[in-house]
């Protein structure tokens, strides 16, 4: 039981999957910010427009719901509801749009990150030293004494 929990502590601790459990935090905030841009300010723009009540009460009535009366229980409408999906869909386009436009930007300071060339190193002791001593030779060689 010992080796499981080192090996779960080790697998839980490497890079991706902590990597991986922030993008999934930041990924569901992500997405509350975007249905409620949706819900909150798009829908009542496409309501305006279309001069329907939105999208989310649109649907298509199976059986219609009776009202408890004389000690019979209410029965349930059943219906599909297509406008829910249809703003689902709608969300699901605006986050996939905006994951788009996000990893643009980011793969776009990467590039620029990459593109930056990296200064030369400063040459070792060796380097300097046989560099020296090569000059010397030269020298001695165009100077004989």
């Amino acid at each position: 039981m010992g080796k499981f929990l080192a090996d779960f502590k080790e697998f839980a601790m490497k890079g991706n999957v902590v990597d991986m459990a922030v993008g999934v935090i930041i990924g569901g905030a992500f997405g509350k910010i975007v249905s409620s841009l949706v819900n909150d300010i798009i829908m009542p723009v496409i309501t305006l427009a279309t001069g329907n009540a939105g999208y989310a009460n649109l649907k298509y009535v199976v059986k219609p719901g009776t009202p408890a009366h004389d000690g019979i229980a209410a029965a349930e409408e059943v219906a599909i509801n297509y406008g829910t999906f249809i703003q689902n869909i709608v969300d699901f386009f605006i986050i996939a749009f905006s994951i788009f436009v996000a990893l643009r930007v980011i793969m776009k300071f990467k590039k620029k990150e990459e593109e930056a060339p990296a200064p030369d190193p400063a040459p070792s002791k060796e380097e300097v030293l046989l560099t020296e001593i090569r000059d010397i030779l030269k020298s001695e060689k165009n100077n004989p004494k």
